[in-house]
Parts: C-alpha cells; sequence; structure tokens
C-alpha cells in the first residue's frame, strides 16, 4: 500500500522489508530548515546590504530566492520527514489528524533551532557588510520580516492570508493515495516533487509578501530575530519585539483555516 504521511514524503508497507535511514526525521527537520534560511537570508543580505555585489536587486530577486530556498530544503528534507520546515505546516497537519501531536514540539524546536544555525552562519558570511551598513532597518531586515506599513490587524491578516495559501495549495500538491502490493520502501518526492512547492512560496512573495516580508513561517522569523537580538551586529539597532508576534501568530492562524477548509470541502 503506498501511503501519504505527510506533504512530500511516500511510502510502500510490507512486513518484510523496512529501509531505515540515518537522518532522523528531526535531524532532517533541523537541517531542512537551516537549508532554507542560510540561502534565504543570503539572498536577503545581498540585496539589502551596502557594498554587497547584488545591493539593491529588489523585491524580485528576494522572491525568487526565497522559492529556490524551499526548493532546496524541500528536496533534502523531504524524503526523510516530509520536510514541514515550518512550524504552521507541522501545526496544520496535527489540527487536520494527520500528524502525531507527539511529535510537534521535538519539528518545531528543531526548526527554530535550524533556523538560528541558518541566519548565524549568514551573519559570519556578511560580518563585513554589516559592519559597513549604517541603516539598522537593513540590518534586521536581513534576519527578520517587518511591515511596510505598520497596522498591526492588517499586517496579521496579510500573514495569515499568505500562509493560507502555503498551506491550503500544498495540500493539493500531494500526490493522491494508491493501493498495491509493494515492498516498504521510503521515497521522497525529491527534485521534482519540491519544484512546485518553490514555485508556489515565490509567487506568494512577489504578490502578497509586498506587504509584511512573507514570513509565513514562524521559525523563520523567530530564530533568525533572537539571533538578531543576541549576536553582536555593530549598530544593530532594535530587533523589533513588539511585531514579532504577527509572524508568529499570522501563520498559525492561516495554517488551521487552511485545513479547516480543505477538510470542510473534501
Amino acid at each position: 500500500m503506498l501511503r501519504i504521511d505527510n506533504i512530500y514524503s511516500l511510502q510502500f508497507y510490507d512486513e518484510d522489508v523496512i529501509l531505515a535511514s540515518p537522518m532522523t526525521p528531526i535531524v532532517a527537520e533541523f537541517i531542512g530548515t537551516f537549508i532554507l534560511i542560510a540561502l534565504g537570508h543570503a539572498v536577503n543580505a545581498n540585496v539589502l546590504l551596502t557594498g554587497t555585489k547584488g545591493n539593491g536587486s529588489g523585491w524580485i530577486l528576494i522572491s525568487i530566492g526565497w522559492g529556490l530556498a524551499v526548493f532546496c530544503a524541500v528536496a533534502v528534507a523531504g524524503p526523510f520527514s516530509g520536510a514541514h520546515i515550518n512550524p504552521a505546516v507541522t501545526f496544520g497537519l496535527a489540527i487536520a489528524g494527520l500528524f502525531s501531536w507527539s511529535d510537534v514540539l521535538p519539528y518545531v524546536t528543531a526548526q527554530i533551532l535550524g533556523a538560528a544555525l541558518g541566519a548565524f552562519v549568514i551573519w559570519l558570511n556578511f560580518k563585513d557588510h554589516f559592519d559597513k551598513e549604517e541603516n539598522p532597518s537593513s540590518k534586521l531586515g536581513v534576519f527578520a520580516t517587518a511591515p511596510q506599513i505598520r497596522n498591526f490587524p492588517i499586517n496579521f491578516f496579510n500573514e495569515l492570508t499568505g500562509t493560507f495559501f502555503l498551506v491550503f495549495v500544498l495540500l493539493y500538491i500531494a500526490a493522491p493515495e494508491v493501493e498495491g502490493q509493494r515492498t516498504e520502501i521510503v521515497v521522497g518526492l525529491g527534485s521534482i516533487g519540491a519544484l512546485p512547492v518553490g514555485f508556489l512560496v515565490m509567487i506568494i512573495g512577489m504578490g502578497l509578501g509586498g506587504t509584511t516580508g512573507y514570513a509565513i513561517n514562524p521559525a523563520r522569523d523567530l530564530g533568525p530575530r533572537i539571533m538578531h537580538a543576541i549576536l553582536p551586529i555593530q549598530g544593530k539597532g532594535s530587533s523589533d519585539w513588539s511585531y514579532s508576534w504577527i509572524p508568529i501568530l499570522g501563520p498559525l492562524s492561516g495554517a488551521f483555516v487552511a485545513y479547516l477548509v480543505h477538510m470542510i470541502i473534501s
């Protein structure tokens, strides 16, 4: 029997053969989120920081870069954990009864730690440019999201809406269930399955991302914001904790609405 255990991974089941991997789902979530944040933040830094070759390249490059970062992260982590790489996805799957609540905290912890490490690595890579950059908002913008117009109710709705589209469409990217006599093998959708996810994040960023910077992922914002607060970044300014709840609760609410609508119509 071919069963979908999560959004990206497929499994064949037979009692005779079980192929195990040394990369556990928790490790895969950590590594996948690390890849996502490191590559995504590198794009942010290249566009925002003074003296980089990509300085001033604009929002289109950022949107494309984040879409490709998601593609890379999903391609690596997908076969092992389903590549949630996002607490909103993990939370939504658990609400829908498709993921064990006992695994939510380990997954989310791995995601936040992976995001924090990714942010740290990119700070080291671009440290000279962080030192040269005089605008504290640009420095924070590499790490965390911020709204163009500060209106918390609308900002919250922006994050809810972006995450709704992310999670709702992800549910239809997953392949259908197929019955048959097969050996149990874990088969990730791999690079083919990761590609539409990257395109999805790209189009969300190009449109809805223009208002708040489209966190659509609590780990993507919280882990790096913590690193911004604790790292010795020259002239960094505030970490803007008064806004930080929006890229956490907005995506979680969007995931909840997406799974609720999906369950109603499906």
